[in-house]
């Protein structure tokens, strides 16, 4: 992945002109947070991961926009360059052999939330595993301003198949009043430590939010968390309570919300799901979203929340949220749509501009992703150092992106070296891999993938159309807030291209972009 940043002509105190004579991009680097490299291994894929441990871990460091008539570029590569800086001179023409990608910055679409991962069970208890020095540079890697800048986090309500064990928050039969409800030490242990430490890291306010898998098995029809089974009637009032006493009760601990989904994946649990899960038809959904959760929700002082529906893969979109949309009773309470990764490689990323055009108040956000999941055995989950993974990553990223979300919420931040732990045997990949025998962590390259976006895409960034000659060659641009430019290119192909990016004006900005990078 190639990050271009790009620095305009700025006349007294004016905002940047978009006609402009000097066209700047991507590289300064700040002084007070140097740079760290990578320190590489390899364990037989087609490139390496970087170790950290107690006396090294490598960080990109603060990169900033370069001075006037200079531009900056980032590039991570196959072949084993990981956030390399450079700085070169914007040119008054275009190199003569170059393929050209055209922006177009007057035609902008949504404006960006941010990039983040999800602070599961299974993340936590392998963090903590570790010593309190590879703790700091675990959380610093992925929060931190020197680090990749997340700027989002995901929270389970209570467990998931990334955890060691099936549990609720209320595990007492019948319990309709919620009178033994609490936190458990996952939470106290493996969640609310990390978050808080995240929050004193970032640069831009951590938004957090909460996703529920299961019920307590007593509240469902198969008296299970996981497999065929939907929400006793009954207790869809104290089902709405239960999530009202998480936001509460993770408040008191210093972890504010920002927003909820109201079941993840909701389709799974009217299959055979082999991890936790409840069953919700797009009608029954919507009527426990409208009568129950939302009303409950606003009663406690909640509807500040984000409440993001679907949060499941984009082969049942647009038609699982268009009974909640046109219901103006339950649209009221609806402020975004959460899609999954899981179903990308099959169904066209159209269906994120139909439901879009659904709801063009409501946002799109990639809420749930990650690799591995398509094979069967912790010994295939992990690909320890797979750059092909880590680009098929970032060329779905750029797909979403271009066709509306507002972001990427990754899946687990970390897993061991067989891709768990997880109690239903789902193992997957994670951008980070612990060994905690060791005292180390390996970021993977879908680490820096995603940090290509992660870091230089910040929240209030807008995407902006663009054009290009190339092929294999994919993209994403955006106007910074402050008016400059990023520019997201990925090279598919086995050899090296030479590039020319233009707004349209006499500034020209040429350079090479190296294989698989």
């Amino acid at each position: 992945s190639r990050v271009v940043l790009q620095q305009q002509e700025k006349e007294g105190a004016e905002l940047p002109r978009l006609a402009m004579r000097t066209l700047g991009i991507v590289l300064a680097l700040l002084c007070c947070v140097a740079a760290q490299e990578c320190n590489p291994r390899s364990f037989g894929y087609d490139s390496v991961v970087c170790v950290c441990d107690e006396t090294h871990c490598d960080q990109p460091g603060v990169i900033d926009f370069p001075d006037e008539g200079s531009f900056t570029v980032v590039t991570s590569s196959r072949d084993g360059l990981r956030f390399n800086v450079e700085t070169l001179p914007v040119s008054s023409e275009a190199s003569p052999d170059a393929e050209v990608v055209t922006l177009n910055k007057d035609d902008v679409y949504q404006t960006m939330l941010g990039f983040g991962g999800a602070f599961t069970d299974s993340t936590g208890l392998n963090v903590v595993a570790l010593s309190s020095e590879v703790q700091e540079h675990f959380l610093r890697s992925y929060f931190a301003p020197e680090g990749i800048g997340y700027t989002f986090g995901r929270i389970p309500i209570a467990g998931c198949d990334c955890s060691t064990r099936t549990y609720s928050y209320d595990d007492v039969e019948g319990d309709a009043d919620l009178v033994h409800w609490n936190l458990t030490f996952e939470d106290y242990d493996y969640k609310i430590p990390l978050i808080l430490r995240a929050k004193e890291m970032t640069t831009y306010p951590l938004k957090m939010f909460g996703s529920p898998w299961s019920s307590p098995a007593w509240m469902k029809t198969n008296g299970m968390f996981n497999g065929s089974g939907i929400l006793i009637a009954e207790y869809w009032q104290p089902w709405a309570n239960y999530i009202v006493k998480f936001v509460e009760a993770y408040e008191a601990e210093g972890v504010e919300l920002w927003g909820l989904t109201p079941q993840n994946e909701p389709l799974g649990g009217l299959t055979d799901w082999k991890i936790n899960a409840i069953g919700w038809s797009a009608e029954s959904m919507r009527d426990w979203l409208k009568g129950y959760l939302g009303p409950t929700l606003e009663a406690a002082g909640y509807r500040h929340l984000k409440m993001m529906i679907h949060d499941f893969n984009r082969d049942s979109l647009p038609w699982y949220v268009e009974p909640m949309l046109n219901d103006p009773e339950c649209a009221q309470y609806v402020d975004g749509i959460g899609v999954h990764w899981y179903a990308d490689r099959i169904i066209p990323p159209e269906v994120l501009d139909e439901t879009q055009a659904l709801s063009p108040e409501s946002f799109l956000l990639y809420t749930e992703a990650c690799q591995g999941n398509e094979v069967e055995g912790s010994e295939l989950s992990v690909n320890l150092g797979s750059w092909q993974r880590g680009e098929e990553y970032v060329h779905y990223m750029l797909d979403a992106v271009n066709h509306y979300s507002t972001g990427w919420v990754d899946w687990n931040m970390a897993l061991d070296i067989l891709g768990g732990p997880n109690w239903a045997n789902n193992f997957l990949d994670s951008p980070v891999i612990v060994d905690t025998e060791a005292n180390e962590f390996y970021k993977q390259p879908m680490f820096y993938t995603i940090g290509h976006l992660s870091k230089f895409v910040i929240p209030g960034a807008e995407r902006i159309t663009w054009t290009t000659t190339a092929t294999n060659i994919e993209v994403a641009a955006f106007n910074d807030p402050s008016g400059r430019t990023v520019v997201v290119i990925l090279n598919k192909n086995d050899v090296e291209e030479e590039l020319t990016v233009t707004d349209g004006s006499e500034n020209f900005l040429n350079f090479n972009i190296p294989p698989k990078a």
